[in-house]
Order: structure tokens, then sequence, then C-alpha cells
């Protein structure tokens, strides 16, 4: 055995390393880090990647069928899913399960829901973008895990977080982008919807109708495992 194999053996510089993730923003988290769902949560249960966890009562990370075949990725925890730890549990949640219920989708086999920010940022603003940043490899090994065939993004928030396309959400909804080889649908987001109740067409919630139904045809096109 030469030397440099037997040096080898006393290496633990990648279990340290992976260690310090959620210590700090300036630690990478590269694909593949987490085998699955629950040592992701733990780590994001622990993390003070921000200062978002700092004040946090839970990490969100996520709720739905860890194998779906959608994906909606929302904001950032609000105060009922700080409470809980589950996203989109409030009227926004109820609201969400109502859309999607209307083409027969549910997140016990369609559909996961994740955030970008797992943290409930302070007086439910808008997370800035190192909060963002710290938090998005998280985001990103959820993606790879759950491995989605379309991914929508709740409001200019989310688009932005994941894609970094900055355009303002009533100029790019109902639009599929691609990102990484998957597409990708951003939709307002169901508190938007909520300050905007107005069915008439060509308002928010008819157009959320419009695309909810384009959604529920390219999941029709997507081939099924037996």
């Amino acid at each position: 055995m030469s030397s440099e194999t037997q040096l080898s053996l006393f290496d633990d510089s990648t279990l340290n390393q992976q260690d310090l993730i959620p210590t700090s923003a300036k630690i990478p988290i590269l694909p593949g880090t987490y085998p699955d769902m629950t040592e992701l949560a733990q780590h994001c249960n622990q993390c003070h990647r921000c200062g978002l966890g700092d004040n946090r009562t839970h990490a969100v990370i996520g709720r739905g069928n860890s194998k779906a075949p959608i994906m909606i990725v929302g904001e950032a925890p609000g105060q009922n899913e700080d409470e809980t730890g589950l996203p989109f549990v409030g009227k926004s949640g109820q609201l969400l399960e109502k859309i999607l219920a209307s083409v027969n989708l549910n997140t016990e086999n369609d559909v996961y829901i994740a955030n970008v920010n797992k943290c409930r940022p302070p007086d439910n603003r808008v997370p800035t973008a190192d909060e963002m940043a710290a938090c998005l490899p998280y985001l990103l090994e959820q993606i790879r895990l759950v491995d989605p065939k379309i991914i929508l993004l709740t409001g200019a928030t989310a688009v932005k977080g994941l894609t970094g396309d900055k355009r303002g959400i009533t100029k790019i909804r109902g639009q599929w982008l691609e990102w990484q080889g998957r597409l990708c649908m951003p939709i307002f987001h169901p508190a938007y919807l909520l300050r905007n109740s107005s069915r008439e067409v060509g308002g928010p919630k008819w157009l959320m109708w419009q695309d909810i139904q384009a959604v529920r045809a390219k999941f029709d096109q997507i081939p099924k495992n037996n």
C-alpha cells in the first residue's frame, strides 16, 4: 500500500465539509450530497447559512409525493408554515389545493411542494438575494431527488430565486420555460389570487384557470412508467 493511499484512509475532510454545510453559506452543497429528504431536512433544521434560521420555529422542507412528476416551488414560509413545518398550509395552501383539484391533480400522487427559502422572513417580507442564494442549494438537491418533469414557480420571487429571471410575473406567467432540461411554468402565487378575487375574463383567476389547464395537458403528455 502506497503512503498516499495510507494517508487517504485518515482523510476525513469530506465528512467535515458536509458537517459544516448548515453553518456557513460559503460551504458548497454539491449535487448528490443528500441521499434522501430525511438527511436534507436534518440539515435544514440545523441551518444558519443565513440569518433567517435564528428566529424560525421550524424549517419548512416540503410536502407531497417525493417522487411526483410535478413540483411546485413557492417563495418562503409564512406564519402558518413556520408553526407547522409544512409549506402552503394556510389560506394560500387551501386555494392551491382547490386549483390542483380542479384538474384532478393532488399532492398525494402528482405534486411535491417546496419553497426557495426554508425559513420564514420577519413579517413575511420578501427574502433577500443573499438569503435566497444561501438556501438555493437545498432546493436544487430537492429537485434532484424528486426529479420532476414539470416545475411550477409561484410568483416572481420563486422565478427569480430558482432561474435568476427578474421579469415580473404578469409578463411571464403561463409561458413554458426551459431550465436545466426541465419544463417550468411561472404562475400567480395563490396569495395574489386571494387579493384579486374577480373571476372576469382576463383577470388573475381566469388566467390561472388557463394556466392550470395547460399544465394538466402537458402532464397528460408525459409518458407514464408502468
